[in-house]
């Protein structure tokens, strides 16, 4: 039987390295693994299915704010994510917690509190901080609209709003380039776009709005 095992997707080899100390001295009986990007993250997931919890950072190479966050979700349903982060704004962590986050802990929080926050997500609770901002009806129909998108068709969104044209994106995920315009198309549909350029903003609109690192 594999070893429960723990995901740190962070792209700052120290606050990894602190974290994995965290989860050392308060979930020994969890392995560990990291990451580093969201390329690294995907191949961790896909050759380890016996990790039950992923702690993501916001701003790793190859996201756009919260895209990871709604990929991982959206191919992995069953997996709990936290996301820690820099930004701890009040909106973003809202914006967390409804694009499908378990738990939120802001990079300043002490040990103590992310043992804490971790633990309850894997006793199958949720562990945000309190929270001042409300709900946005907006964030929740665009969450609707992206989980409307298999895995697939959001990395090659992704690829889209990088500006890669059918061919690098066909390149980029080892696909025909027939079956990229196929998923183009589909994924326009889906997101009630009109143009790759409104696909493309829609995606920049999961980044946090004040442009800092999350």
């Amino acid at each position: 039987m594999s070893e429960p095992t723990l995901l740190v997707a962070d792209d700052h080899p120290l606050f990894r390295a602190a974290v994995l100390q965290v989860l050392r001295e308060r979930l020994p009986r969890f392995r560990t693994l990291e990451a580093a990007s969201a390329a690294t993250l995907g191949a961790a997931l896909q050759e380890h299915p016996e990790v039950e919890l992923v702690l993501l950072d916001l701003s790793m190479p190859g996201t756009h704010g919260f895209s990871a966050l709604l990929h991982v979700r959206g191919e992995y349903p069953e997996l709990p994510v936290v996301v820690i982060s820099s930004n701890d704004h009040p909106r973003v962590i809202r914006r967390a917690q409804q694009f499908g986050a378990a738990g939120f802990i802001p990079k300043s929080a002490p040990a103590e509190a992310m043992g804490d926050a971790i633990t309850a997500v894997l006793e199958g609770g949720s562990g945000f901080p309190s929270m001042a901002a409300e709900r946005s009806e907006a964030d929740a129909e665009l969450a609707a609209r992206f989980a409307q998108l298999t895995p697939q068709q959001f990395r090659v969104l992704l690829c889209l709003a990088d500006g890669l044209l059918n061919k690098q994106i066909a390149h980029e995920l080892g696909l025909a380039e027939n079956t990229v315009k196929v998923h183009v198309t589909a994924i326009l549909k889906k997101l009630q776009c009109y143009s790759r350029t409104q696909a493309a903003v829609l995606v920049k609109s999961l980044e946090t709005e004040d442009g800092t690192r999350a």
